[in-house]
């Protein structure tokens, strides 16, 4: 695979004189026309040492319009990465629509050396590198352009120019002991290089492999392929790579369920209620068992996440405000999810979500979440049927990644009858305090019950999975609700926390 980047490929002086300001003037029309576009850019460098990844990066912002790009170099994660998913830092960065960004060494780094050091299986590679398919898909499918170089080096060249930098006193910072331990692992290296390209060369997130030898040949080769790749990116758009469906676009349209089929909403005994003197009995022994669960949660630097759904006016706010009643202000957030913001939108859906995810030992609780591009985008038509069939497939991968990394996760649906809903509509309606909770939204939403429903009932089947399953929560009667939301708050972070 890597035999035509070791051939000693060079440009001369002349020729690259020639080519460089017509290949600027063409990458600088091409971000420009990326700027006024839908879609956003990553260029992601890998290869062996000393090939010139770090080189080529500032060359781009360089030749292109710096303001425009961001550039992110990764290391091993400080510890407050390391207190969050593996891709929050990635997540994190990621370029806004009509932005690029330039990332080295990211998601393939820390994989490919654990498999180069023998730290994870053959097996655990290969599932490492699904995962890496699975984000860069969810990313091109959004209308981000990924273009990825494998920078290389014949063995003879590589240690040359380790050599050389070395020497230099103005390059010797750059080498490192570890530098030349990893020329003895070069073999190993590129086995696994060769298995990672093969199995993440895909149709709309390739790997292109460039000799680093020479810094003009490199230079121009680079440039030319991202021209390219810019070029036929914006003129496509997000919208027609997305039609295209060149990977798998997700699980096909839920099937319209028939009137008299049973579905998990229908199942919920919405008649459940307590007494308010057995609530006000019975509720001191869940708070107290809570701040057992959660000084021990932060003692251990385990995370909670507490999402809340449900239909207007099923008391969602009210089992927050007695679930965190209890709870030491500072060891807890409360993020409230409206519609999304200018900065937002200009991200993929999940990006807001990743960027709040708290550091180690807190509790988070979202009320409303990233459900609703299922929910209310579904229904309103906000997204596309492509896009929020796509994102079960997402959110799954999402919530799996939170688990993998020992976040307890909670999910609550709040359910009520449309009768109870209308009933304390009106009483908001009557009440001056609550009437700011009402608004005109709100009526016309029931009026879209049905599709709501079916809705609700398609995102419980496709996102109730074995680490991240829905509790479906009675909520007719307010007290029986929170008393519910305490207990299996209490029952989950107990079985999640030795």
């Amino acid at each position: 695979m890597f035999e035509s980047a070791e051939l000693g490929q060079k440009v001369t002086k002349t020729d690259f004189r020639r080519h460089e300001p017509v290949l600027r003037e063409k990458l600088l029309e091409a971000e420009w026309k990326l700027a006024q576009s839908e879609a956003s850019a990553i260029v992601l460098f890998s290869g062996v040492d000393a090939a010139g990844k770090g080189e080529l990066a500032t060359l781009l912002s360089t030749w292109m319009d710096p303001r425009r790009i961001v550039t992110r170099a990764y290391g091993p994660p400080s510890e407050e990465e390391r207190e969050r998913p593996e891709y929050w830092r990635y997540w994190r960065d990621l370029p806004a629509r009509g932005h690029l960004g330039v990332f080295l060494s990211a998601w393939y780094e820390r994989p490919l050396l654990d498999r180069v050091q023998g730290r994870i299986s053959a097996s655990r590679f290969d599932e490492e590198l699904e995962r890496i398919i699975a984000f860069e898909r969810t990313l091109a499918n959004d209308g981000t352009l990924i273009v990825k170089f494998w920078m290389h080096l014949s063995a003879k060249a590589q240690r040359r120019r380790l050599a050389a930098l070395a020497e230099d006193p103005l390059t010797a910072w750059r080498v490192t002991k570890r530098d030349f331990r990893r020329l003895k692992l070069r073999e190993e290296l590129l086995a696994a290089a060769e298995r990672m390209i093969m199995r993440t060369s895909t149709g709309r997130c390739p790997w292109h492999i460039v000799e680093g030898l020479d810094e003009r040949y490199r230079s121009l080769r680079v440039g030319g392929i991202l021209l390219d790749a810019l070029d036929r990116g914006v003129t496509e758009g997000p919208a027609r790579r997305a039609k295209a469906e060149a990977d798998q676009p997700g699980p096909p349209a839920p099937a319209v369920r028939a009137a008299a089929t049973p579905s998990l909403l229908s199942t919920l005994d919405l008649g459940a209620k307590l007494p308010k003197r057995n609530y006000e009995l019975r509720r001191p022994k869940y708070e107290a068992r809570l701040n057992v669960l959660r000084r021990r949660a932060r003692e251990k630097k385990t995370s909670t996440i507490l999402v809340f759904e449900g239909w207007d006016a099923a008391g969602k706010g009210g089992a927050i405000r007695a679930l965190t009643a209890p709870l030491d202000a500072r060891d807890y957030e409360v993020i409230s999810v409206a519609a999304p913001t200018d900065e937002e939108r200009a991200h993929h859906y999940l990006w807001r979500f990743w960027r709040r995810l708290s550091r180690a030992g807190r509790i988070t609780i979202f009320d409303r979440s990233w459900y609703g591009r299922v929910l209310v985008e579904r229904v309103e038509g906000l997204a596309t049927e492509n896009e929020w069939r796509r994102a079960y497939v997402e959110v799954n991968e999402f919530e799996r990644q939170l688990v993998e990394h020992g976040v307890i996760l909670v999910k609550f649906w709040l359910h009520i009858s449309k009768e109870e809903q209308a009933r304390r509509f009106r009483e908001r309606q009557r009440t001056p305090h609550k009437r700011w909770k009402l608004t005109g939204e709100d009526w016309r939403n029931r009026e879209k019950w049905d599709r709501y429903e079916e809705a609700v009932n398609d995102m419980l089947e496709r996102t109730s999975t074995r680490a991240a399953p829905w509790i479906l929560v009675p909520a007719e009667d307010k007290l029986h609700a929170r008393l519910e939301v305490l207990r299996q708050v209490c029952r989950r972070m107990d079985a999640a926390l030795p």
